[in-house]
């Protein structure tokens, strides 16, 4: 009767952990579809808790990262999905750093994170049920005014179909330097620069330097990243908050959460 009682109050016991667990978890999720959807009243930290008290310990106690889809502690980073959309996911960096505006991102040798970032897109591919063109896949940072969270993260998702028709139609006017681009995407004011690949360049630094004031000014800055409409390198996009225009610089704005107008990739 003794080793069934002491079984017994183990049972119950690790059934406690696992009905707490379960909770923590979605109290978590909670947050987060909170973070997707941009409610004023998010908790700011929603996404750095679910990173570092649930996939950083589970991929490193079990393999098992859940609730993100992947941690690499090696190049310290975590993919989680979004509850919004069907396919948006999400790169948190598995460092604490508060977003767009912070010093670290632009320390010599820093890790940018948008190379990780575009090597996930294989997420969003699995979701969409096909590959996808390059030139329709996005990456976004947004800007302080316009975030939620006081976590740095990469939004992956398909392009906007007008926003991938202006690229389109304005590709040839998109260099190796800064200049404004020819027309707003979804309204609001961009610059624009082509770069040959992600591995080597900082796009935060080189949004920093490239830009006046953007360095002093990093809190309302927003990027992003788009595959190259003419098939290779990549288009860069910097906006701005700008309270006078209503402008919150949200990158992700150029981004297709509801549907993806994307064609299989090679059509």
């Amino acid at each position: 009767m003794r080793v069934e009682a002491v079984g017994l109050r183990g049972l119950r016991r690790n059934a406690s952990e696992l009905v707490l667990r379960v909770l923590v978890v979605a109290a978590l999720l909670i947050g987060l579809s909170a973070v997707g959807i941009g409610w004023a009243g998010a908790d700011p930290n929603a996404l750095w808790t679910i990173v570092h008290d649930q996939c950083s310990p589970h991929e490193e106690q079990d393999g098992n990262p859940a609730p993100c889809a992947l941690v690499d502690a090696e190049d310290g980073y975590a993919l989680l999905k979004d509850l919004v959309g069907e396919r948006q996911f999400l790169l948190i960096p598995t460092l604490q750093i508060a977003g767009i505006e912070s010093p670290i991102l632009l320390d010599p040798g820093a890790k940018d994170y948008f190379a990780d970032a575009w090597r996930a897109r294989y997420l969003i591919e699995e979701r969409a049920d096909r590959s996808l063109p390059p030139d329709w896949v996005s990456l976004a940072v947004n800007s302080m005014v316009a975030r939620s969270q006081n976590q740095l993260h990469i939004h992956i998702d398909c392009l906007r179909a007008d926003v991938h028709q202006s690229l389109a139609q304005h590709a040839a006017s998109i260099g190796p330097t800064w200049a404004p681009f020819a027309v707003p995407l979804a309204g609001a004011p961009y610059s624009a620069i082509k770069i040959s690949d992600l591995d080597d360049i900082n796009v935060f630094q080189l949004l920093a330097d490239g830009l006046p004031g953007a360095r002093e000014d990093m809190s309302r800055r927003t990027l992003v990243v788009v595959g190259s409409p003419s098939g290779s390198g990549f288009v860069v996009l910097a906006g701005q908050a700008d309270a006078a225009a209503g402008d919150e610089g949200s990158g992700e704005d150029l981004q297709d959460h509801a549907l993806c107008a994307a064609p299989a990739a090679g059509k």
